[in-house]
Order: C-alpha cells, then structure tokens, then sequence
C-alpha cells in the first residue's frame, strides 16, 4: 500500500447487492500485505528510526502502475499526444479540440491517469475550449517510480508553459494539492481565469498525519517529514498549504468542490481550503466520495459553467 492521497486504494464494498452504490469502507480486514509493512516498519522504528523513514518516504511518495481499465483505451482513442520534459523525465500530453482555442488544462490525482477524466472532455469541448490532461510523473504514460508534490507540481507547469492561452486549471486531490502548492502559474505572470480544484487536502502536513496513522507510525515521523521537506526543498511544510501558496497562481476565480462524505481527504479540509482562501467558492456535495465526484455529470455541468 502507498500514500493516502490514493483515491485508488483497495475497498471492499459496504453496499447491499441490488443497491445504489454507497461509499466503501477501507480494510476492515487489512490485507497481509499491509500487515507486513506495518509489522516491517515497527520493528525498523525501534531498531533504527532513521531507515525506518526512509522506508516511510519511499512508500509515501511510491504511486503502485494499477492495471488500466478497459475504458481508458478509447477515453483516450481521439486525443492529439505528445511529451514535454520534466525534471522526472518525459510527461505523457494528451490534447483534444482546436489549437486557437483557449486551453483547460486537467491535472489529475494520486493513482489516477489523463484517462480518469474521461467524463469532463465532452463537455468542455461543446463549450468551446480546448482539452489539455497530462499523465503525471510516475503516472500513467509518463516516467518515473517516485514522485513528490514539488516534481509532480513541476511537470504541471512544464506542461502549462506549453499550451498557450489557458482559461482555467482543473486538478483533483493530489493534483489539487501540487498546482497549489506549488503553485503552477501561467507563463509571464498572465492572470489564471479559473481554477477548480476537486477534492483537494488542506496541506502536506494532514496527509503526512493521515499516512503515519495508516501505517500505525510514531507521531515523531510527522515533525520528521516537515524537517524533510524543508531541508529537500528550503521552504517550509506549511508553505506548500492550498491556502497558503494557491493565491500565487494568480487565479482570478476559484471553485472547491469537495464532498462531505469524502473518504481520503476529510470534507473539512475542502471548507478550511476555501474559507481560506479570499474569494474561492466552495460546492459541497454529498454522498460522492472522493472518487465518484470526478464523474458525477451535476459536478462537471457545475464546472464547466463556473469555466464559462
């Protein structure tokens, strides 16, 4: 198992058969895979704490190439491809519509794929715009084992600095958290119209809390992610909150959509991202989940005329 940023974790079904789909329930038996790492990472933690974060690191910042889906192929059948070069190799580009039209740039989460928005290129098309996703680093197409917010963050701007006009930036969880966090900003300081972000954490600092609670580590390990983090990347933990870094992407208009039975990234945080931040509209809905949201039609008809 990896990171709780995973909108792809393993559930089992909590619904009656027959009945609409309700939200899964996590491990309510863990899987002896996720026994051994939490049992390996104990015994490490007394023995020899410091390899046992690096083991930590590894896995939190390891996305698992999960089979793909038998709709991906043709979600992705009609779309332009190319590659733009990251820091962590060659990124995966995939474009539908117009090149004079103005871009919506999608920016996927934690173990997902350009594929997973599927249901969103549709509608944005109808509506005039051109369609940029990018497979992330480590993701999908493009190269890479592991991967930070920083490096994933990185490769969503190497990709932004390629499209041209953008009207709006629309990112999910991990995705949510990188082009805020980072934040990704539009080439010559041009202002970002919109920008939509769907399930996104508060900051690194709560999925880091999040990870070691899953994995039954010390509470130590989340002051030795934060002094990690600022040691690899000179800024502090909290600088990379949505709140915090995501008015520097210049964005004009913000909408949060953020459901309250959400089962990775808690509903509050959504309501904390945008009470936080000045202007951002906050769409809460229920009954979606983390998951279900990315393709509900009423979430991206709400997007897509936010988008205008």
């Amino acid at each position: 198992m990896t990171n709780t940023f995973s909108p792809a974790h393993d559930y089992y079904p909590a619904e009656a058969a027959g009945a609409r789909p309700a939200l899964r329930v996590r491990y309510p038996s863990p899987p002896a895979g996720l026994r051994l790492l939490r049992w390996q990472l104990k015994v490490l933690t007394a023995v020899a704490p410091g390899l046992a974060f690096k083991m930590a690191w590894k896995v939190f910042c390891t996305p698992r190439r999960l089979p793909e889906k038998a709709w991906e192929a043709p979600a992705l059948a009609d779309a332009g491809r190319r590659t733009v070069a990251a820091e962590t190799g060659p990124v995966a580009v995939y474009e539908w519509g117009p090149a004079a039209a103005p871009a919506v740039l999608l920016v996927h989460g934690w173990e997902h794929r350009a594929s997973f928005w599927r249901a969103w290129v549709p509608p944005l098309l109808a509506a005039g715009h051109r369609v940029v996703a990018l497979d992330g680093p480590a993701h999908g197409a493009s190269a890479g084992k592991l991967v930070t917010l920083m490096n994933f963050g990185g490769a969503v701007q190497a990709v932004a600095d390629t499209v041209g006009e953008v009207r709006a930036i629309v990112a999910h969880s991990f995705g949510a958290a990188s082009v805020a966090g980072l934040p990704v900003r539009l080439p010559g300081g041009a202002p970002l119209p919109r920008l939509v972000l769907l399930s996104v954490p508060e900051g690194p600092r709560a999925v880091a809390a999040r990870f070691a609670d899953f994995l039954h580590l010390p509470g130590a390990f989340v002051t030795q992610f934060a002094q990690y983090v600022e040691q690899a990347t000179g800024r502090p933990v909290g600088s990379f909150a949505a709140a915090v870094s995501g008015p520097a992407t210049g964005a004009q208009q913000v909408l949060v959509l953020h459901d309250e039975d959400d089962e990775i990234i808690p509903f509050a945080e959504g309501r904390q991202v945008a009470a936080a931040w000045p202007g951002a509209v906050l769409h809460a809905t229920k009954g979606l989940g983390h998951n279900r949201i990315l393709r509900d039609a009423a979430v991206v008809q709400a997007a897509v005329a936010f988008i205008g």
